[in-house]
């Protein structure tokens, strides 16, 4: 289990840079993996706690990654 929140988390880091390497988002390298590696963190525990999410670590980890770049820019943008 604890090597499934560090896949995570490298997953969640490769993920944010290539949506920033891609043209996906325009929030600056940084920004983007932070963004990812919390949507992962979040969604890891909410998969412990309530059992929701796919099967496999990594396509939690992938699914969590693009819901938080995608729903947390947009929150802040004005």
């Amino acid at each position: 289990m604890f090597l499934a929140l560090f896949g995570s988390v490298v997953i969640a880091g490769i993920v944010g840079y290539l949506a920033e390497k891609t043209g996906f988002t325009q929030n600056g390298y940084l920004s983007s993996i932070i963004i990812c590696v919390g949507g992962a963190f979040l969604f890891h525990f909410a998969v412990i706690m309530f059992g929701i999410g796919f099967r496999a670590p990594g396509w939690n980890a992938i699914a969590a990654s693009i819901g938080a770049l995608i729903i947390v820019p947009f929150h802040w943008r004005r």
